[in-house]
């Protein structure tokens, strides 16, 4: 070979050499290669966090790390606990079941409740205490203590029970407010889930307000909490907290197929408790307002048509009670019957429209409207009266037991 095409060979393998090394390199580095000995191991990368930006002008927080490692929403989680804990009670009965050969059976149950005061007064859920025989409250030491019902109203599912405890023993909760929630807000709910895993913590947040639930005599509850809190069996009358450790509310219900929590859990809102709990404390019942409707029918366009009532919305006034605000202010009820298809209807009595100028379309909503008033109270009832327009001004009274 000449010299020539030895140098033309040379320089043909070195190019490749070159060409070579960029491609391996990926071309994340362009310049001269260094020479690595596959004998040294390169240092192991280290990661720097990136600095957290400060907070924005919309006031967005910056998430501050304690010594324990833990941020300002779990410390304040863990100071609710640690706050209200002491306070949340085990509530458990004993029931006369009538078992299936007629004999009687005693039955167990178990619910939640909270302390409200140092003298010893402790709310839960009417449903939890119903027809128990015996009543015990068991405290955040472990030490049970006998209990009676002081007042109890199954409409808005609450009862007050009183214990004989020194009253180092019962620090009591906070009452918040439950007009002000909004959707989203943190939910913290404290119980003892299935009456065995005493003061048990979940969180969640207030998923929807202003539920209508149906209270243990049937009549709607209104401004009730929806939660994805988890609540279970067990976990009735105890607080649903705000991130403050305030209580917004009472666990009441769950909706679930199959009994266990499948985050729609409901409670009774403290502004509930708050106008409920001083009545039962002083009467042991709470007084409902009404205007002396026992029974009435909801009007729709299909009813007003089969039954040629002059207004296709109202309600059609079936029965009053004797004695009612509506009854001595000259009312009428039902006066004959008729049969609407299938079923037997009651027709010819008075119309009500409207309370104090807002349109009544449902029972519902009249108990609902019922239910912001005070025994005493005055309302302006509309009525349509054998077609003709009447208004009459009645003091609202105390709803007899059924």
């Amino acid at each position: 070979m000449g010299k020539g095409a030895f140098w033309m060979a040379m320089s043909r393998w070195l190019g490749g050499i070159v060409c070579a090394g960029l491609i391996l390199s990926g071309c994340a580095q362009i310049g001269p290669f260094p020479m690595v000995s596959a004998a040294t191991p390169q240092p192991a990368p280290t990661w720097t966090p990136t600095p957290l930006a400060p907070a924005s002008a919309a006031g967005l927080a910056v998430a501050q790390i304690d010594a324990a490692g833990l941020d300002i929403a779990e410390r304040r989680v863990i100071d609710v606990y640690d706050r209200v804990a002491p306070s949340v009670v085990n509530v458990t009965t004993q029931v006369l079941r009538r078992g299936f050969f007629f004999d009687i059976v005693p039955e167990e149950g178990a619910g939640s409740g909270f302390v409200l005061d140092q003298a010893g007064h402790v709310l839960t859920n009417f449903h939890v205490i119903e027809g128990a025989q015996q009543i015990e409250v068991t405290l955040d030491n472990e030490q049970t203590f006998p209990a009676e019902v002081v007042g109890k109203d199954p409409r808005s599912d609450l009862a007050v029970l009183k214990i004989e405890a020194p009253a180092e023993l019962l620090p009591p909760v906070e009452l918040g407010e439950s007009a002000t929630l909004r959707v989203g807000q943190r939910a913290i709910v404290i119980g003892n889930p299935f009456g065995q895993f005493s003061r048990t913590l979940t969180t969640g947040v207030v998923s929807a307000l202003d539920r209508t639930l149906e209270g243990q005599d049937g009549r709607p509850i209104s401004g009730v909490i929806q939660t994805d809190a988890a609540i279970n069996r067990g976990n009735s009358g105890g607080p649903l907290l705000d991130s403050s450790g305030r209580v917004i509310g009472i666990n009441t219900a769950i909706f679930s197929p199959s009994g266990t929590n499948a985050g729609v859990g409901f409670a009774v809102p403290v502004d509930t408790i708050k106008r409920v709990l001083p009545e039962l404390m002083e009467f042991g019942r709470f007084r409902h307002p009404y205007v002396g409707i026992r029974y009435a029918y909801g009007i729709t366009p299909g009813l007003a048509e089969s039954l040629n009532l002059p207004v296709d919305a109202g309600l059609l006034l079936v029965q009053l009670d004797r004695n009612s605000p509506l009854d001595r202010a000259g009312a009428q009820g039902a006066q004959k019957e008729a049969i609407l298809g299938n079923r037997r209807v009651y027709i010819g009595g008075d119309i009500l429209t409207a309370i104090d100028g807002m349109p009544i379309v449902s029972v519902e909503q009249l108990q609902l409207l019922q239910e912001q008033q005070q025994i005493g109270d005055e309302v302006t009832v509309s009525l349509l009266s054998d077609g003709n327009p009447l208004e009459v001004v009645v003091a609202l009274t105390e709803e007899p037991t059924r």
